[in-house]
């Protein structure tokens, strides 16, 4: 299973974890809400009730939210106004949860499988059953669920999960890859066609490459300009060298997708890239917006790097730190290109140029 996909996963079970535990919680307070003068059996019941359907209509929903946007269906949706986003899965989304939870056929499957059969006949009485609680719960569920998986879709999954866990309140010193992919040609794309057809060229190249990005476990630092930053911890990105195939995969994704860009903006994507890898300080940092941000010298030599592959003739370049930290280079063969002096560094730096071997 492509990394990508697996991440997709451990964030649907985990953001399921989360409703199924809150639902228990929101649940039992609904059914005591309901029935004061009954609060165990009540709480019981609405648990029980939360619970059902919590399970008979997260798993769609939320895996529609973390799935359905790698799809065509998906990102034709992505391209409309946020307001008909909101307007079309509000609208589907509460569809799915009043023909699961409210309709008569919701009705007596939750009770049939919380108290059993006689009580499924019983609530398809008037009355007989308070669809009111499960349905409250797991509406409000619901939107939480939403929430979390928009949230990371801004700011990244990792990211969301390191800020809330805390995990850099303080900073620590790690040891990181970071790979820096340029796109080549925005400017003049810009001179032709204008500020707006040049953003909707890099966002469609970016779109294409976020699922790359993804399959090889990469986390999406930032975009500037025209250059995505991409970044592996050391245990992350270590084994089948990530960062390599990373770059390799994206430029075959975006050369599959040559004769599209063509036809609509008249150029093909082409990059420029630079790998690097050494110990930088990762923090947490602001106030009313949060972010994980890297401080140290890897940042400024990767950049430096970059640089260095015009003046080398070269679209892809490893610099010697990086490529002793990987592992599963065999599949590539590495032209040593020596030791480079870089702009703005007294230091010299070896750098490789991989190659995908014909053999590999």
């Amino acid at each position: 299973m492509p990394e990508g996909t697996k991440r997709r996963v451990r964030l649907l079970l985990g953001i399921l974890g989360l409703v199924m535990a809150s639902a228990i919680v929101f649940g039992a307070i609904a059914g005591i809400a309901y029935f004061p003068n009954q609060p165990l059996p009540a709480a019981a019941f609405g648990a029980l009730a939360a619970v059902f359907a919590a399970v008979a209509t997260a798993p769609v929903i939320v895996g529609a939210e973390i799935f359905l946007p790698r799809t065509r269906l998906g990102l034709a949706l992505e391209r409309a106004p946020l307001l008909v986003i909101l307007v079309v899965k509000s609208i589907a989304y509460s569809g799915v949860i009043v023909l699961v939870v409210g309709s008569r056929l919701g009705r007596w499957a939750s009770a049939y499988v919380i108290f059993g059969p006689e009580a499924a006949q019983v609530a398809l009485q008037p009355g007989g059953l308070p669809v009111a609680v499960s349905l409250s719960v797991v509406f409000l569920l619901i939107f939480v669920a939403i929430s979390l998986v928009q949230l990371a879709s801004l700011v990244g999954g990792s990211t969301l999960r390191d800020i809330a866990l805390g995990r850099y309140h303080r900073s620590r010193i790690e040891e990181r890859f970071f790979l820096f992919i340029d796109i080549v040609g925005s400017t003049p794309l810009a001179e032709r066609l204008g500020p707006a057809s040049v953003h909707d060229f890099l966002n469609r190249v970016f779109q294409i490459a976020s699922d790359p990005i993804d399959d090889h476990g990469g986390d999406v630092y930032q975009y500037v300009g025209d250059e995505v930053v991409i970044t592996w911890t050391l245990a992350e990105g270590r084994s089948d060298a990530r960062p390599i195939a990373c770059y390799f995969a994206v430029k075959r994704v975006l050369d599959l997708a040559a004769k599209d860009f063509e036809q609509e903006f008249g150029a093909v994507p082409q990059l420029r890239a630079a790998l690097h890898a050494g110990p930088v300080i990762t923090g947490e940092v602001g106030g009313s917006r949060r972010a994980i941000v890297f401080h140290g010298d890897v940042m400024n030599t990767t950049s430096r790097i970059e640089n260095a592959t015009r003046d080398l003739g070269r679209p892809f370049l490893v610099s010697e730190d990086a490529l002793s930290r990987l592992d599963g280079t065999e599949a590539y063969t590495m032209v040593d290109l020596g030791e480079q002096q870089l702009r703005g560094r007294e230091a010299r730096v070896r750098v490789f140029a991989p190659e995908i071997r014909v053999d590999a």
